[in-house]
């Protein structure tokens, strides 16, 4: 018996490599000869052969022509002393575009040196107009590292001293070099004090003074101008906190407020006597803390402006001779409810006001507090 061992031949390996090939070349073929006896495929080609590249240079010649060019630029979301200078810079960038050939780079890079520009979005409006969206990155604080002093955006991106303003609050760094423009400043403290001011509601921004690090626990504080406190703790829930504050401030039973205790949101407390309070506000912002009480009333007069003449709905309570009043609604258990009432009327008697405020401290011997968070009673 016989065997035969037969060799694969590469020859073998080439044919079904070159055979898709062949395919190509056959359909080719059959088309050329299809084009070849019908006299109208063959105009209709040559056709096909001689617009195409015209058509594809009359496009690129119709992009960058005058019929098409950009003639009419509106800029929005400017605002702030270098607005002008950045609206210019973006026209003379659009001027040499068209509403067929839009580069948002080339817009990007004409905007490059003004930090406070976050980004850029171009709309063209054919033939000859386009809109330009900017969105600006705001300063919010004023920062002084060292001596040097600079504007400060939110999210700690350094703005340059041009954009400094007399109604940014004040933020000091003891040690340290400012960083460059567009560069990010460094530090969880200084970082979590600026995210405070960029939750800030824009009605209230203007009275801030001086944000800095409460030395009796208080954490986070922001002192407006004319000494009320803002105790915010931390930079957790900054909305919230903003918010509340404004609820405060809203209600008339606030009017007199030397502090307001926000850190716990839903538990705010207004404080009325505390010399102390005061005393660290003359301080921090190194002018005399003499009316908080007027600061109250502008501050709850711009919020009603701002919301048309509605401010947040509160219902205020009375107690023990109005010693203590609340505002507003909580879910707090009844049990907690009955522990604060009992707290207050004994503290009321013996001439001490007491009120528990959301971060669970009690304030005696001669403070009296309003709470924006009514315990609920269970009916």
């Amino acid at each position: 018996m016989e065997r035969s061992i037969a060799a694969r031949s590469p020859i073998g390996s080439l044919d079904i490599l070159w055979r898709p090939f062949e395919a190509a070349a056959g359909l080719a073929r059959g088309s050329f000869q299809a084009i070849a006896r019908h006299r109208r495929l063959r105009v209709a080609s040559l056709a096909m052969l001689v617009a195409l590249p015209l058509l594809a240079g009359g496009w690129l010649a119709l992009r960058k022509s005058s019929f098409v060019a950009v003639e009419h630029v509106h800029v929005s979301g400017l605002e702030g002393p270098q607005a002008q200078a950045i609206e210019a810079a973006l026209d003379g960038a659009a001027s040499h575009m068209s509403t067929l050939a839009v580069n948002p780079a080339a817009l990007r890079a004409a905007v490059a040196s003004f930090p406070v520009v976050k980004s850029v979005r171009a709309i063209p409006s054919f033939p000859h107009g386009l809109r330009i969206e900017v969105i600006e990155q705001l300063p919010v604080a004023a920062l002084t590292i060292a001596g040097q002093r600079t504007a400060v955006a939110a999210d700690g991106v350094v703005l340059g001293p041009g954009l400094i303003t007399g109604s940014l609050p004040a933020l000091s760094e003891g040690q340290g070099v400012v960083p460059q423009m567009g560069r990010h400043v460094q530090g969880a403290s200084l970082l979590a004090e600026l995210a405070i001011l960029g939750a800030e509601p824009q009605p209230l921004a203007r009275f801030d003074a001086h944000v800095f690090t409460g030395s009796k626990g208080e954490g986070l504080t922001v002192a407006m101008r004319d000494g009320l406190l803002v105790y915010f703790g931390d930079a957790t829930r900054p909305h919230a906190k903003w918010l509340s504050l404004a609820r405060v401030l809203a209600d008339p039973s606030s009017a007199g407020a030397t502090y307001i205790d926000v850190r716990v949101p839903e538990r705010p407390a207004a404080g009325f006597s505390s010399a102390s309070a005061l005393t660290e506000s003359t301080g921090a912002t190194g002018s005399t803390a003499t009316a908080p009480e007027a600061t109250v009333a502008e501050l709850a007069a711009k919020l009603t402006e701002s919301t048309n003449g509605e401010p947040a709905a509160a219902t205020a309570t009375a107690t023990a001779g109005g010693a203590t009043s609340t505002t507003g609604t909580s879910s707090e258990p009844q049990a907690s409810s009955e522990a604060e009432a009992s707290s207050a009327t004994a503290g009321t008697g013996a001439g001490e006001a007491e009120s528990t405020s959301g971060s669970g401290e009690s304030r005696s011997s001669g403070e009296s507090e309003s709470s924006a968070g009514t315990p609920s009673t269970g009916g």
